[in-house]
C-alpha cells in the first residue's frame, strides 16, 4: 500500500517530476484509429469482446466506466519509480495530495479533478452529450465539460471522417429530437439530419460544455475534461454500426430511462441551437507570452485549451539544441508528442511504437512545488523540436485572464 513516505520519496528522487506508465482504455462501440503508437498486435489487448484500444488516458485518477467487464484499475495511471516499483497516482493523491497539488488545491478540490486523454477513432463517434452537474449527480457522478485539441504530430493521417457534428441546426425543435428517439429501433434515427458538421483542423481545438450534442470525428484528439465518464448517446446508428439504447441511458436514473422528456431535458437547448456555435466554441492557439520574447530564451508556448475554470492546457515547444526553464502556477500532467531531451533529471522522448504494458519516457506528472520553482527542459536534438502538451486542473491562475465572461 502506498503511503505518504513512499510518495515523498518518489517526489524527492525525481525532484518533483513523477514518471507515469501508459494507461490504455478500450471502447466496445468504436473502431481504433491505429495512431496512438500502440503496436498493431496489441490493439485488442483487453480481449476482442472488450473492443479495441482507442484511448490513452493521462495522469488519470478516474476509473473508466466501461460496463461490468471493466478491470479493477482500468483508466487509472500508475507512477513508476526509478527502482521499478509502481503505485496508483490516485492513491498518491488520496494519501499525500498536498505534496503533489499543493495544500491549497487539496483543500479546495479534494483531489486531482481533471481527466485528460488522447482518443483515436477510424470514423466518427455517435452524436452524444455529457450531463451537467445537476443531471450527473442523480446517478452519483459529476457533470463533464470537455475540450479538444488536434495535435499535428498525431494527425498526419486524418482517417475516415475528419468532421465533427456539433449541436443542432438553428430552428430544430424538441419534437424533432423526440421523433429521433422514438425511431431508435428503426436503424438510423436521423438525428444527424438536424446537426451541423465542422471540418476538423490540426492545430486548433474546441470547447464543449455539458448538455451539447457532439459526434467527434476521426482526428486524434487531445482532450482535457472534468474527471467524469458520464455520457448519453443520442444516435442509434453510426458508420453502419447500431448503438444500443443502454448507451443512451447509461447515466440516467432507472425510472427515467424511457422518459423521453427527461432525456431531452438533459440537453442545453440554447447552446445546441446557437446560430454562432463555431464562433462561440472554436479555439485557436494563443501565445502565453510573445514569441519574440520567448524564442530568445529557446522556446515557444501557447494555450491550446482555455476559457473555462475547469481545466486548461498548453503546448510547449523547446527549439532544437536549446534549454529553457519553464515555471507554472500549478501542478500539471504532460505528454511528449515530438522529439527527445530531458525534463529536469528525467529523460523524455516521443515513442515510435509502444507495446501494451511497456513503459515509455513520454508521460510525467510535475508537482506544484516543482512547477513553481521552474522545470529545466532541454532539447537534445539539433534539428527536431521538442513538443510537450501540458494539462492543468481547475483554478489555474495563469489561465484566468483567458476565462470567458458568462
Amino acid at each position: 500500500m502506498v503511503n505518504r513516505t513512499i510518495v515523498q520519496d518518489a517526489i524527492n528522487t525525481g525532484e518533483g517530476i513523477l514518471r507515469l506508465a501508459p494507461c490504455w482504455v478500450p471502447r466496445s462501440f468504436m473502431i481504433p484509429g491505429r495512431r496512438l503508437r500502440l503496436h498493431p498486435d496489441d490493439l485488442y489487448a483487453f480481449g476482442a469482446n472488450r473492443g479495441g484500444i482507442n484511448e490513452r488516458w493521462f495522469s488519470s485518477t478516474t476509473k473508466a466506466s466501461n460496463g461490468p467487464l471493466t478491470t479493477e484499475d482500468e483508466g487509472l495511471s500508475y507512477v513508476v519509480t526509478n527502482s521499478g516499483e509502481k503505485f496508483l497516482l490516485k492513491d498518491a493523491v488520496d494519501e499525500a495530495g498536498d505534496l503533489l497539488l499543493g495544500a491549497d488545491v487539496m483543500a479546495r478540490e479534494k483531489g486531482w479533478n481533471i481527466l485528460c486523454k488522447f482518443f483515436d477513432n477510424m470514423g466518427p463517434i455517435p452524436h452524444h452529450m455529457h450531463q451537467d452537474d445537476e443531471f450527473a449527480a442523480r446517478v452519483g457522478f459529476k457533470g463533464k465539460p470537455e475540450a479538444y485539441y488536434f495535435p499535428p504530430q498525431y494527425n498526419q493521417i486524418k482517417n475516415n471522417f475528419p468532421y465533427t457534428f456539433m449541436g443542432l441546426e438553428p430552428g430544430t425543435t424538441k419534437d424533432d429530437v423526440r421523433k429521433c428517439l422514438e425511431n431508435w429501433n428503426k436503424g438510423d434515427n436521423g438525428i444527424l439530419g438536424f446537426a451541423r458538421a465542422y471540418l476538423l483542423e490540426p492545430g486548433t481545438g474546441w470547447q464543449i460544455d455539458p448538455g451539447i450534442l457532439h459526434a467527434p470525428g476521426s482526428l486524434v484528439t487531445y482532450e482535457p475534461q472534468v474527471n467524469s465518464d458520464v455520457f448519453a448517446m443520442f444516435q442509434s446508428e453510426v458508420d453502419g454500426r447500431l448503438v444500443d439504447w443502454s448507451l443512451l441511458v447509461k447515466d440516467v436514473p432507472a425510472d427515467k430511462q424511457h422518459d423521453l422528456d427527461y432525456l431531452i431535458a438533459m440537453l442545453d437547448w440554447d447552446a445546441n441551437v446557437n446560430p454562432e456555435f463555431g464562433k462561440s466554441n472554436k479555439c485557436f492557439p494563443t501565445p502565453v507570452k510573445p514569441f519574440a520574447e520567448t524564442e530568445k530564451q529557446g522556446y515557444r508556448e501557447v494555450w491550446v485549451t482555455y476559457g473555462t475554470a475547469f481545466y486548461s492546457a498548453k503546448e510547449l515547444t523547446v527549439l532544437p539544441g536549446q534549454k529553457a526553464t519553464i515555471t507554472d502556477a500549478e501542478a500539471y500532467g504532460c505528454i511528449v508528442v515530438q522529439g527527445h531531451g530531458s525534463l529536469g533529471k528525467q529523460p523524455v522522448s516521443a515513442p515510435t511504437m509502444i507495446r501494451f504494458g511497456q513503459l515509455t519516457e513520454d508521460e510525467y506528472f510535475i508537482t506544484k512545488a516543482a512547477a513553481n520553482q521552474g522545470v529545466v527542459i532541454e532539447n537534445k536534438s539539433i534539428s527536431d523540436p521538442l513538443v510537450i502538451l501540458k494539462h492543468f486542473g481547475p483554478g489555474n491562475p495563469d489561465a484566468e485572464p483567458l476565462k470567458k465572461k458568462k
